[in-house]
């Protein structure tokens, strides 16, 4: 199931604050990046993000699901109506995203 643009538009609202955010679509989906680096994604119209100790330490008790069948796991943010909870998160989860691949 494709996620609706008009759930992605939300978001993107909500995040507005932080300079810096933006996405991909992809095959349907919509890939969100911080500062050029993958926080997250918009799949079946949930906010999933990367599980690292930054997001697990705001969101202790976050439910972990699958994007899509076969990828790893991912942590749900259920609380998108807080736009100063969401800017916090993907402010603080920054430093332990991974460095963008360099392309050959």
């Amino acid at each position: 199931m494709a996620s609706d643009k008009g759930y992605l538009e939300y978001i993107m609202e909500q995040l507005s604050a932080l300079d810096g955010v933006s996405y991909k679509a992809m095959m349907g989906e919509y890939i969100i990046y911080y500062k050029g680096r993958i926080v997250g994604g918009i799949y079946d119209d949930r906010l999933l993000v990367k599980q690292i100790p930054a997001a697990e330490a705001l969101m202790p008790d976050a439910p972990h699901e699958k994007p899509y069948p076969g990828a790893k796991d991912m942590l749900l943010v259920e609380n998108v109506d807080d736009s100063g909870f969401l800017c916090r998160l993907i402010d603080e989860m920054y430093d332990g995203l991974p460095e963008p691949r360099k392309r050959k």
